[in-house]
């Protein structure tokens, strides 16, 4: 788009034809506020918009989900007479979907006399991006045609909201149709098989991808690649993977420092990430989540505090939530206990119970009960519901020879109707 921005600039009259195309470009590409600028400048050059125009404007409108200005170039179709076109009427319920207005969408949907696949796609993202997946497998299950992206889009819309078994058997039916899966099929379908343990099916896709020419050449099937394979712990075959890649880009490197971390090989994610520096790749926050836990799990505390502190002087990144959480777990690992509940209390945001709860793990681990009692204490508060943090406070302070502490605690749980949960036995 900037090349194309460029051309388009040596032009001191274009005409329709030329903003429509860069209308188009931008809500595509982006920056999507570029079509609504170009659209107000073609108004005041005396130019008057067609059909063409609207719809990418409206798809610009629905990426940055912006009801109010939607509405209002909405406005502008009606005036002209333009909303009986297909297209118009499509960039319309995109408009909504992408606002998360889905009676509005239903309402257009409804009154068109014919819906192609690509408006039943709309519809199907548009409940399931607003978080009714069933309403939008309803409409997948009655589509009369469908196209691989409708399988990928229900497949991914499944698997993000946390239901990858019925992802798995979608994906099934997909594989007995007449429909091949294509590259977004495999970074939906691999994660997948990592959190579901289908070793085999996961190698499946790895032989399939590479039979049609899918891997190596798309970076994001091999990131997707590298990730399985670590996930299912076979770290020399995602190592590999990397190696073979010809093209990578942060996530690449991402995924493979933190299957580092995730397989106990923190040295060699941080080995990874001076070479990923040294190769000239600019880190972003994932990074060092992933290269601080590396460097927790090989008890690189020094290391992982310099990184820590290199985020905004060397790389403009400001620690979030999950970098303080990693440094607490870091320090907690190493016994720096006392720098740990110090860093807990002087971060810029409130510490959730996560990073509590990795202070009470550090402290039982190396017995500063004192500390872990005060952790405790912020978890009770955080999690009121969570029986476990009674029982463990409860059980510090029956250690240490605190009776009455632990009538405190009973007291307390009973006051808020928290029930121990029952202890479980399982015999192989």
């Amino acid at each position: 788009m900037p090349y194309a921005s460029l051309v388009f600039q040596h032009f001191h009259n274009p005409n329709i034809f030329l903003f429509n195309s860069m209308i188009k470009g931008y809500s595509l590409c982006g920056p999507y506020q570029n079509s609504i600028a170009l659209f107000f400048t073609m108004k005041r050059r005396g130019i008057w918009p067609d059909e063409f125009t609207f719809a990418p404007l409206l798809k610009s409108c629905s990426n940055l989900e912006d009801l109010k200005l939607g509405r209002a170039i909405q406005k502008n179709v009606l005036a002209l007479g333009f909303e009986r076109f297909g297209s118009i009427r499509i960039g319309i319920i995109e408009l909504y979907c992408g606002c998360g207005r889905m009676m509005d969408a239903e309402k257009v949907f409804d009154d068109m006399s014919h819906r192609d696949v690509i408006v039943w796609n709309l519809m199907i993202k548009g409940y399931c991006k607003s978080g009714n997946v069933d309403m939008g497998f309803g409409l997948f299950s009655q589509m009369g045609e469908r196209t691989v992206v409708s399988w990928n889009l229900m497949i991914s819309s499944l698997a993000q909201n946390g239901r990858e078994k019925e992802a798995l058997a979608l994906f099934s039916e997909m594989r007995n149709s007449e429909f091949e899966p294509d590259e977004a099929t495999a970074v939906t379908m691999l994660p997948v098989c990592a959190h579901l343990g289908e070793v085999d099916l996961g190698r499946w896709i790895h032989s399939y991808v590479k039979s049609k020419g899918l891997y190596p050449d798309l970076v994001s099937v091999g990131n997707a690649l590298v990730d399985f394979f670590g996930k299912s712990g076979d770290l020399e075959a995602a190592f590999t993977l990397f190696k073979d890649m010809p093209r990578k880009n942060v996530v690449s490197w991402n995924a493979m420092i933190s299957n580092c971390a995730f397989n106990g090989k923190g040295e060699l994610g941080v080995e990874l990430f001076d070479e990923m520096l040294n190769e000239g790749v600019r880190p972003n926050d994932s990074t060092f989540v992933g290269v601080l836990a590396c460097c927790a799990h090989a008890g690189l505390v020094q290391r992982g505090g310099d990184l820590f502190d290199s985020m905004i002087g060397n790389h403009g990144i400001e620690p979030t939530l999950e970098h303080y959480g990693c440094m607490v777990d870091l320090l907690g690992r190493g016994g720096c206990l006392k720098e740990a509940h110090k860093l807990v209390k002087t971060m810029p945001m409130e510490p959730n119970a996560a990073i509590w709860g990795a202070l009470v793990s550090a402290c039982r681990t190396h017995g500063e009960m004192e500390l872990a009692e005060c952790a405790l204490k912020e978890l009770i508060k955080l999690e009121p519901w969570n029986s476990g943090n009674y029982v463990l406070l409860s059980n510090i302070y029956a250690d240490r020879g605190k009776w009455e502490e632990v009538e405190k605690v009973r007291v307390l749980m009973k006051g808020n109707s928290i029930k121990k949960a029952p202890g479980q036995s399982t015999v192989v």
